[in-house]
């Protein structure tokens, strides 16, 4: 049921004086993306008849077919709490359709909602997401340009006055449950500077709409503090990188199906499959859960990242790992994925990679509970563990040669993104780092 109807927002946008309004969506690339408007307008919003040009938008279409509407989903309905003064902003995020009413088949969130369908015509009711994003909090200069110099020399779980960013974390969570999000901890993660806020799960378009607001208000909050929030994945050489682990959880009906309570560990056969599903595409959807060139300077051994195809009960090192709770809470832990990732187009390619393991009866592989980053490849090899892809280059050849992963973005967007990335990739290549000038310069 739907939490907000019309009449709820034009009641509560009286009531609150918002004087704005941002009709938000997400880009291929999952840049957040909004028109603001005066609350004037808030009618014409709500009716879906506020059109923009897709052709400025990454990824999106041609000049030539550039008109767009943006469809409001009421239930994101929510006032910036940072806003007051002469006037609040309220926020609502949108789907995109065409001009033919018809929904954008670039469009992330629609895409994911596609997917959706498919589960449910499986016979599931729900699919649910409980992330876990990491960030950095780094120092501005007098410009107010940010600096790679850390906040805080903490480690795990330190207080202040170790822990400098402590004010600002708690600023940020105060905000978001201002806003409604359930939150269950906030921490200082392993590295300096580095932290991690978790909140509830939600259903897989919930949550995909928490990272992106999630995100935004991490930002904002910390430029409150004179500080810059980076969700990079990797932006200190000798550090753990920044990861947003995806718990996911299968439902039918008001069932866990992931759980089998007969099963020696608790597992069904369903969650079995899915698993199989996701060890098997894992290779396919990485460039998707790891889209940057730098993301791959986080999946190396050592720093806490996946670099290996496997999975185990507690072991932290394979790339999918099953917590320990059991029955409604039985789910499935994807460590490889990072906060540069589009959500909704990651959660796309991991939901369908497992219902393919479901539709297929993929047989699981045995679990690897030693920790794998000090296996040999002769021994990771004897016991059938692939290494993810160590670029992007490699990434997006895998992706290429995974039918299933490109059938779970659409033509569209994985021409769009494949594009991008191949680009993105060039780039980098021709660069001349500051390491090979060390390494070469009077050597050779």
């Amino acid at each position: 049921m739907s939490e907000y109807k019309r009449e709820d927002i034009i009641r509560i946008a009286e009531e609150e004086n918002v004087r704005y309004l941002r009709l938000q969506f997400s880009d291929i690339l999952g840049t957040i993306k909004n028109v603001e408007v005066p609350i004037s307008q808030l009618n014409k919003a709500l009716d879906g008849e506020m059109m923009f040009d897709g052709s400025s938008i990454e990824g999106f279409v041609r000049i030539e077919e550039s008109d767009m509407y943006l469809v409001p989903d009421l239930d994101t309905w929510t006032i910036f709490p940072w806003t007051a003064g002469k006037g609040k902003v309220a926020r609502l995020i949108c789907d995109i359709y065409n001009v033919d009413g018809e929904p954008f088949d670039g469009d992330p969130r629609s895409n994911l909602k596609r997917v959706l369908k498919e589960m449910e015509d499986m016979g599931y009711s729900a699919f649910n997401l409980g992330p876990e994003p990491e960030f950095f909090l780094f120092k501005l200069d007098e410009k107010g340009q940010p600096t790679t110099e850390l906040n805080d020399q903490g480690g795990y779980f330190d207080l202040a006055p170790t822990d400098l960013g402590e004010n600002c974390r708690r600023d940020i969570v105060l905000e978001l449950e201002d806003m409604g999000f359930e939150i269950e901890a906030s921490h200082h993660e392993v590295a300096p500077g580095q932290h991690e806020i978790d909140f509830k799960y939600a259903d897989a378009i919930t949550a995909c709409d928490n990272i992106q607001t999630f995100k935004l208000v991490v930002k904002t909050v910390a430029r409150k503090h004179n500080l810059h929030a980076t969700f990079m994945p990797k932006p200190l050489f000798g550090l753990n990188g920044n990861g947003m682990h995806f718990n996911v959880s299968l439902f039918k009906g008001g069932e866990n199906a992931f759980y089998d309570e007969n099963d020696d560990i608790g597992l069904s056969q369903d969650m079995r499959y899915f698993m199989a599903g996701i060890l098997k595409h894992a290779r396919g959807f990485t460039a998707v859960c790891n889209p940057l060139v730098n993301s791959y300077k986080r999946l190396v051994p050592g720093y806490e990242a996946p670099s290996y195809i496997a999975w185990s009960g507690k072991n932290r090192s394979p790339l999918l790992r099953i917590p320990s709770s059991r029955g409604l809470s039985t789910r499935a832990e994807v460590r490889s994925v990072d906060p540069a990732a589009n959500p909704y187009l990651a959660l796309a390619v991991i939901l369908k990679a497992g219902l393919e393991g479901i539709k297929n009866k993929t047989d699981l592989p045995e679990p690897v509970n030693e920790n794998i980053y000090e296996m040999s490849r002769e021994e990771r090899e004897a016991v059938g563990v692939e290494d993810l892809p160590s670029t992007l280059y490699t990434a997006l050849k895998a992706m290429r040669e995974d039918r299933v992963i490109i059938d779970a973005l659409g033509s569209h967007i994985y021409r769009q993104f494949h594009g991008n990335k191949s680009v993105e990739w060039d780039m980098y290549r021709s660069q001349v780092s500051d390491w090979e000038l060390k390494q070469y310069l009077n050597q050779y």
